[in-house]
């Protein structure tokens, strides 16, 4: 028999993807410019120029062989090296190049670094709404995966649901600031509410709560007075699970990283089972070609001004038509509240009109939809009507 777990996964996609490629399909049929697709999380503005002059570079330069060929599991040390001083210039860390590993993207971080961790049986939290694929790589890792509600006026961390739903089998929590699908970031007071909860709940069961980072979205943020938290600042046993995909927009070369915090009371440990389940999963080495990139351009973006105009112009016009949001400090999401209990009947219901979102149930979030403006200015400006005319449809 195949592995009937993985039969399904393969089978149904999800609900992101689906809707992704009903798009696909639709603008094939009707013409791109009719289709308002704002279903999948895919960067619209280039990488910075920097980026093509450092690859032209990099291929005209180097060595083929040796640029084509492995680097160590971990990484290029030269390029480890150059992350740990960019993250220890900006936050209060003090990382060698040993406590980074390189990775194919977030995804690869958060999956090995789920089964580095986790035991058959162990619990992971996270914070509903919440990116979908956590359920599928913590159950992959032996996991069960529990979703904390956030406060809905401002989906926040809600720290008594949270204090209810640690447990002996707690092993670790994971958080997503900027938020997929919200936007919400999670301020500082947050995290030394955070750490502080985890180190009482370690010391009671005498066992480390792990805090780990989704990071993909630590760039985009759009007011001068939003400041991401780095948690290894609030918190020891943590590990930020970073990628180059939305900030650089570099999404399908799948290139980021792992950082483990070497004040961790198990550094070596945690660091160890990090390299032993990479080399479980496959994972033999990041591609050595962006490796090379990264150590050029780290601490560069792509130009983020557009994601702030859509975010305002969207925001702006949606609360006009009647639509419930809570205003996104960063990523490029904007959960809206449907305008129907049931939130898949609202999306299907949006097609009508070739507008394409996704409906929140599947990020633990019944009754709201995600919109991701990560588009055209244009696009965005020619679907506005659209949602009008949604909006318009339920007060008939």
């Amino acid at each position: 028999m195949i592995n009937e777990k993985n039969v399904r996964l393969g089978t149904v996609r999800s609900s992101i993807r689906e809707l992704f490629e009903y798009g696909k399909k639709r603008k094939a049929e009707i013409g791109e410019e009719n289709v308002f697709d704002f279903s999948i999380g895919n960067p619209s503005v280039p990488a910075p120029p920097e980026v093509k002059l450092a690859l032209k570079e990099i291929i005209d330069t180097y060595d083929p062989v040796e640029l084509h060929g492995y680097t160590s599991a971990q990484g290029d040390y030269s390029v480890r090296n150059t992350i740990t001083e960019y993250i220890n210039s900006r936050f209060k860390t003090e990382l060698t190049a040993d406590c980074i590993y390189m990775t194919c993207g977030a995804a690869a971080s958060l999956t090995i670094t789920l089964n580095a961790l986790l035991n058959e049986g162990d619990e992971v939290i996270t914070f509903a709404p919440f990116f979908p694929e956590y359920k599928v790589f913590t159950e992959h890792a032996g996991g069960k995966l529990l979703a904390v509600e956030c406060e809905e006026e401002t989906f926040q961390i809600d720290f008594k649901k949270l204090e209810k739903a640690l447990s002996p089998k707690t092993k670790a929590v994971i958080v997503n600031s900027p938020n997929n699908p919200s936007g919400v970031v999670y301020g500082e007071k947050s995290l030394i509410l955070l750490g502080q909860l985890l180190e009482r709940h370690s010391e009671k069961y005498k066992n480390p709560v792990y805090l780990i980072a989704d990071e993909p979205y630590r760039e985009l943020t759009f007011e001068k007075d939003v400041r991401v938290p780095y948690i290894m600042d609030f918190y020891a046993n943590s590990v930020v699970c970073y990628s180059y995909s939305k900030s650089l927009s570099l999404p399908g070369e799948r290139i980021g990283y792992i950082a483990v915090n070497n004040k961790s009371e198990n550094f070596a440990e945690v660091y160890a089972g990090i390299c032993g389940a990479g080399r479980a999963l496959g994972y033999v080495c990041a591609p050595n070609l962006f490796q090379q990139l990264i150590k050029k351009v780290c601490g560069l973006t792509s130009d983020i001004s557009v994601y702030k105009k859509n975010r305002d112009k969207l925001y702006t016009a949606l609360t006009e038509y009647g639509y419930k949001v809570v205003k996104p400090d960063g990523a490029f999401y904007m959960f809206v509240k449907a305008l129907e209990e049931d939130a898949k009947a609202f999306c299907e219901r949006a097609k009508d009109y070739e507008l394409l979102i996704v409906a929140g149930d599947d990020f633990g979030c019944r009754g709201y939809a995600r919109v991701s403006y990560c588009v055209s200015p244009e696009m965005l400006e020619r679907a506005l009507p659209a949602f009008k005319k949604l909006a318009e449809s339920y007060k008939k």
